[in-house]
């Protein structure tokens, strides 16, 4: 195409139209613009669903079936915390920057790095470890949607938990400092100081 044409193109666009109004042309980028938002939340949305998580079978036949002992699926309350609770920020920006990460997995799947039980076991702490440090870094923000400091009764909790959440707070540390297994097993091969 010659430079001619691309001129021509672009002082088509920056002219008024003469066949719509402003107004109409407004009204269509508005809606067309709510349709685009709609269609991409939905889709957000449907890759949070824990059907989507365990729709691959490296999730569904390793960490699901993990989970599914814990007490974040099963208790006596009923409230089960599925995947995208622990795993993906509730906040437009957190969340985003997180679903690009995530990006980084459908390259894993494509390319087979963790598509039978023994890769994934090989690359089970390399995969801990990043989430840790993710976990560690937002403050165990995900964690904190459900439970809270300011909203412990700690005088309500057994002995060593009351002792160690005092000490959590003094100490401002964060839920995964010692929350590691808490829905997954542990990684062989952790340091010893996070085995704890």
């Amino acid at each position: 195409m010659s430079s001619s044409n691309n001129n021509g193109i672009w002082a088509r666009l920056r002219k008024p139209s003469a066949k719509y109004s402003l107004l109409t042309l407004l009204a269509v980028g508005f809606v067309s613009g709510i349709v685009f938002w709609g269609s991409f939340n939905t889709a957000m949305e449907a890759t949070n669903t824990l059907e989507f998580c365990i729709s691959c079978h490296e999730m569904r036949d390793n960490v699901y079936q993990e989970y599914k002992q814990t007490i974040h699926y099963s208790n006596r309350t009923g409230v089960r915390a599925i995947c995208s609770d622990c795993h993906v920020p509730k906040d437009w920006v957190h969340k985003m920057a997180r679903k690009i990460q995530a990006s980084q997995e459908i390259y894993g799947k494509i390319v087979g790095t963790i598509d039978t039980p023994e890769k994934f076991e090989a690359r089970r702490l390399e995969l801990a470890e990043h989430e840790w440090a993710r976990m560690k870094a937002s403050d165990s923000r995900e964690c904190r949607n459900c439970h809270s400091f300011e909203g412990m009764d700690i005088e309500k909790q057994k002995t060593r938990a009351s002792k160690m959440h005092k000490i959590a707070q003094d100490d401002k540390q964060t839920c995964i400092d010692c929350h590691k297994g808490i829905a997954h097993h542990k990684p062989k091969g952790m340091k010893e100081e996070e085995d704890e």
